[in-house]
């Protein structure tokens, strides 16, 4: 798989990610088993950068769950496998009852990543990730404490997700950052209009679009009609790999993290880093997304 760097001074992964949360979110989730065999499978087909979370569970009964799946998938990598898998981890997001809950809490954070290191089974998490701004709390209070994590050396590099130009500016000012995660795909264009896209470019930093196909809601049926439908027939592709291509051309340091529960969606999104669509392919999907 072609390759590209996770930031500035980050190291290079495989140009198509690998999202987690479908593996942990849902009662209708897969086995533990079946889930570990797709990360088995996407490190094989090159897919190194693997992107989970804390709250990535049911409820707060199992937080951790998804850091678990990806540590026991991580131990049964080969040494040579498990040096290139870059495992990013993101705290800030509590589960009580299930809901979807913010703590920026500096405490929260410092709590969060201990219990990440040890779901995990690693003493050094390589990328973590504030998961969002939480609008109780100062946002540099919050980000404080992934400084502090990262100049204990329990943090490789710092990312942040869910935020804005403003953000970056600020949180770059307390700490090195390495990768913005934002949601962005062909129904949700925000982070072209609202400057996160440009920031990025403009430092340097990773670009990590979550959902990059629409969400859980859309992926399935993206491209049923128009203009990417059209273009995927003439590539003889599926309209997610194509969807996934049109990401990749937007940035150099873009790295799509699509959701994966199955070995078939892993094993059609990979191949993605080799679709180098045209300018012109690139400019008839944007007017097409609109």
């Amino acid at each position: 798989m072609k390759l590209r760097q996770l930031g500035p001074d980050g190291p290079f992964v495989g140009a198509i990610g690998l999202g987690g949360m479908p593996m942990s979110v849902s009662r209708s989730r897969p086995a533990d088993a079946l889930s570990v065999k797709v990360l088995l499978r996407a490190a094989e087909l090159g897919v190194t950068l693997w992107d989970t979370a804390d709250a990535y569970c049911i409820d707060d009964s199992e937080t951790g769950h998804n850091e678990r799946l990806f540590g026991e998938a991580r131990r049964q990598l080969s040494s040579a496998d498990r040096e290139q898998v870059i495992i990013a981890t993101k705290g800030g997001h509590i589960r009580p009852e299930g809901r979807w809950v913010h703590d920026g809490r500096p405490e929260h954070i410092v709590e969060a990543l201990d219990a990440s290191l040890k779901a995990l089974g690693v003493e050094r998490i390589d990328l973590y990730q504030f998961h969002r701004p939480d609008p109780d709390v100062p946002f540099l209070d919050s980000v404080g404490a992934f400084a502090n994590a990262y100049q204990a050396g329990k943090v490789r590099f710092v990312g942040l997700s869910n935020v804005t130009p403003e953000q970056i500016d600020a949180a770059i000012k307390v700490v090195p950052i390495a990768s913005v995660q934002n949601q962005f795909s062909p129904v949700h264009r925000y982070p072209e209009t609202n400057g996160v896209l440009d920031k990025c470019r403009q430092l340097g930093l990773a670009f990590l679009p979550y959902s990059p196909l629409g969400g859980s809601g859309t992926a399935k049926q993206i491209g049923n009609t128009g203009a990417l439908a059209a273009l995927a027939s003439e590539l003889g592709i599926s309209a997610q790999r194509v969807t996934l291509a049109w990401h990749l051309a937007k940035y150099e340091r873009l790295i799509p993290i699509p959701g994966a529960s199955r070995l078939e969606s892993i094993e059609d999104s990979a191949p993605a880093s080799d679709i180098c669509l045209t300018a012109e392919q690139v400019a008839m999907l944007d007017a097409s997304f609109v």
